[in-house]
């Protein structure tokens, strides 16, 4: 995690590559070097940055950044903003919902963490997806159709993902929904105040919009349509369906007592404008993102004077608020949220912690349920809890901690969830879960393919980029080519020979028939290969020991606007929670990239270089990753520059 930020505007960074008393080359390679004896120069080296590797979906997340903030310039007549959005969304088709409420693993792996504090990725992120929104900016829809077409089965992140992948491989699919519209968990599981329905409903469209994809709502699969109708019909089904099916708390009585209902079901009916108040007294048992928005829904609809329903008949679908005037709603008497871990430790965003917490939501951490409190009618009163500690992968009961009392008018389970698998009950594997193999084929299922929270719930950019790769397979089964092993740093890379073609620079074609020895004594005056470049990102992930932090100055990160109520001022407040960033500040956000792995134009080893060995390739010849080059007739072989490097893409390679 980032050094908080008051620690850190309180001190100085003196970060060293060398310390005093250092006498010898880290690692065992650099140790073949004595003055200007060495036989090694710089090579150029492409390694995937953390940030990246750490993203479920594999987005590119350096090249947009080093495009927003200028480094990677856009083709002549593409503007930077257009430029970032297709370089975003070649991973992912949501930028502006992701943007919002991924919980952004890539910010934890960012290596700026170990500078001061990340990178806001997820705001930039937000910037491009809104601005697309703006803009209008549509997708590609020039590939060829190949004839073939597939039913997708959920119109979720996943299947709708897979649809737009699909449709860039000239592939067409009919998306198949149980719900009146698109979007799956991004509308019927998060609230919109934190995915607003104007962004979503943009983002759906436009893959709509690419042509060659249909939609069939309120048509669920195994009951209005069965598996062998779509066998017959289509090349290959692909499953999508999502889960949603709360799991139940492994309780005594939990699933006999009416009013114990699952936080999926819960917010599914908020979000259809089914459910406008709940009671007066909400227990939410969980800790993750989707407990936190039972809370703040929670404070946010309150309660009626004199509520004597059954919060429960709505919640599971059996009655509807759609008629009801929230004007009148009052402030819910209290809404607890529960969690086995210490505050700091809650899979949920921290941001929504606190926010909920400003809220006016009670949370109660590190305890665990033991006994639900049940009234003569068998009805749930409230719940009795324990502190708790983590051991061995699960909760324990302190020897000798305090007991705890939560009274409730209706208890919300959010610890997990599962597939609805009714009517395709061949498809279960045990656990309300449909099984993958490594490149999402159902086993034993011939033209059948998944992807997605049905394989195993996880967040909604796991789903997205599990659609990447299984439009991948299907489309390599269509061509029938043979599935290979992904690659161990499974993400969108950046591509040097895309770029030059791009730039006008591609290599020219080689033949072995051009072969003449006397002409192969090296490639550097050569046209036909990338001089001095390796490309090791499908197999490294780059770590701040192969870079030079002392070239990072302090800068401080850029928030993002919030609107979060107070306890008094929550009830009745929709205004969406996250405001984009202004373009200057999502530039000056993005300049704290640190492009590691990438050259970001610094030109600390032009600069340093005692041989002037290191020079800038001619404009006309430049590119991003093509910077730079190297006189071997010049270098000595010193280090100097590979030293000075902020982002490690200098290697002492060139010759071992």
């Amino acid at each position: 995690m980032a050094t908080s930020t008051e620690d850190m505007k309180n001190t100085k960074l003196t970060f060293r590559k060398y310390k005093e008393g250092d006498e010898d080359w880290r690692g065992w390679s650099n140790k073949i070097f004595k003055e200007d004896t060495s036989h090694k120069c710089p090579t150029y080296v492409h390694r995937t940055p953390p940030c990246q590797g750490s993203c479920p979906s594999g987005e590119d997340i350096r090249g947009w950044l080093d495009i927003v903030r200028g480094i990677e310039r856009p083709p002549e007549g593409v503007s930077m903003q257009e430029y970032a959005f297709r370089r975003s969304t070649d991973a992912n088709p949501f930028p502006s919902m992701m943007g919002r409420v991924c919980p952004a693993p890539c910010q934890d792996g960012c290596n700026r963490n170990n500078v001061e504090d990340f990178v806001g990725i997820n705001s930039v992120e937000q910037y491009i997806g809104d601005t697309a929104f703006k803009e209008g900016f549509k997708f590609d829809n020039s590939a060829e159709m190949t004839g073939k077409k597939v039913a997708i089965i959920g119109g979720g992140p996943a299947g709708m993902a897979a649809a737009y992948q699909l449709r860039r491989k000239g592939i067409a699919s009919t998306i198949f929904d149980s719900h009146d519209e698109l979007g799956g968990m991004m509308r019927y599981g998060i609230p919109g105040y934190r995915t607003p329905r104007d962004f979503l409903n943009n983002e759906c469209q436009r893959i709509l919009d690419m042509g060659h994809i249909e939609t069939r709502m309120n048509t669920h699969v195994g009951k209005d349509v069965s598996v062998e109708e779509l066998e017959k019909e289509y090349d290959a089904i692909l499953w999508a369906i999502g889960c949603w099916t709360g799991r139940d708390l492994p309780l005594e009585g939990w699933s006999d007592t009416p009013n114990c209902v699952s936080a999926v079901k819960f917010l599914e009916q908020f979000n259809m404008g089914e459910m406008k108040y709940t009671a007066p007294r909400v227990l939410c048992i969980g800790g993750g993102d989707t407990s936190i928005d039972v809370v703040s829904v929670s404070r946010r609809i309150g309660t009626i004077e004199g509520f004597n329903e059954l919060p429960e008949t709505v919640i599971n679908g059996e009655s509807s608020h759609a008629d009801h005037d929230s004007s009148s709603n009052i402030p819910c008497t209290n809404v607890t949220l529960t969690a086995l871990f210490k505050k700091e430790e809650m899979t949920a965003a921290q941001h929504e912690v606190e926010d909920a917490t400003i809220e006016g939501v009670n949370i109660m951490n590190e305890v665990m349920p033991v006994e639900i409190l049940k009234d003569g009618n068998g009805r749930a009163t409230g719940m009795k809890f324990v502190d708790c500690k983590w051991e061995n992968n699960a909760p324990v009961a302190i020897e000798g901690g305090k007991e705890y009392t939560v009274e409730a008018d209706v208890i919300v389970a959010a610890i997990g969830q599962s597939g609805d698998l009714a009517g395709v009950e061949e498809f279960d594997n045990g656990r309300n879960l449909i099984d993958s193999d490594n490149v999402y084929r159902v086993p034993g299922k011939e033209n059948h393919f998944v992807c997605g929270d049905i394989v195993r719930p996880h967040l909604l950019t796991t789903a997205i980029g599990q659609a990447y790769i299984v439009s991948e397979t299907i489309d390599n089964h269509f061509k029938d080519i043979e599935v290979k092993k992904r690659p161990k740093v499974d993400v969108h890379h950046f591509n040097l020979q895309d770029k030059l073609t791009e730039a006008g620079l591609a290599v020219d074609s080689y033949s072995a028939n051009d072969y003449h020895e006397d002409e192969q004594r090296g490639t550097d005056k050569q046209t036909y290969a990338i001089h001095n470049y390796e490309d090791r990102s499908k197999q490294e992930i780059i770590s701040t020991e192969h870079m030079f932090l002392g070239h990072f100055e302090y800068t401080a990160r850029i928030h993002r606007d919030t609107d979060v109520p107070s306890s008094d001022e929550v009830l009745g407040h929709f205004t969406e929670r996250q405001s984009s960033l202004a373009e200057e500040q999502a530039v000056a956000e993005a300049n704290r990239c640190m492009s590691c792995g990438m050259c970001f134009e610094c030109d600390n080893c032009v600069i340093f270089c005692p041989q002037d060995a290191v020079f800038r390739v001619k404009k006309d010849q430049q590119t991003l990753g093509r910077y730079v080059d190297t006189d071997y007739n010049k270098c000595i072989g010193c280090h100097i520059c590979s030293d000075v490097c902020p982002t490690g893409y200098i290697d002492m390679a060139l010759g071992e």
